[in-house]
């Protein structure tokens, strides 16, 4: 499993991938950060028109139940995927 400081590297790393990730894997990081982070996603799912809170918040209940750890390592897989491919 990834530690601490590596999942935070890698946070910051993501943040200075050379060319932006598709919508879908910006939804999957930003879900398997706060899975990592605060664990299963809290509070009513946003109502209304907007679409991109709807988007990040159904992404994050997605992976209710995942282990803070687990979601760590694949966050860490994933940034280090991103790397790769580019």
């Amino acid at each position: 499993m990834a530690t601490q400081q590596e999942f935070q590297d890698a946070a910051d790393r993501a943040q200075q991938l050379p060319k932006k990730p598709d919508n879908l894997t910006l939804l999957k990081l930003y879900a398997l950060y706060k899975q990592a982070t605060e664990g299963d996603v809290s509070g009513d799912r946003p109502g209304g028109f907007d679409f991109k809170a709807i988007a990040k918040y159904d992404a994050w209940a997605g992976l209710n139940g995942k282990g803070q750890e687990e979601a760590r390592q694949e966050y860490v897989d994933l940034v280090n995927q991103l790397f790769q491919q580019a």
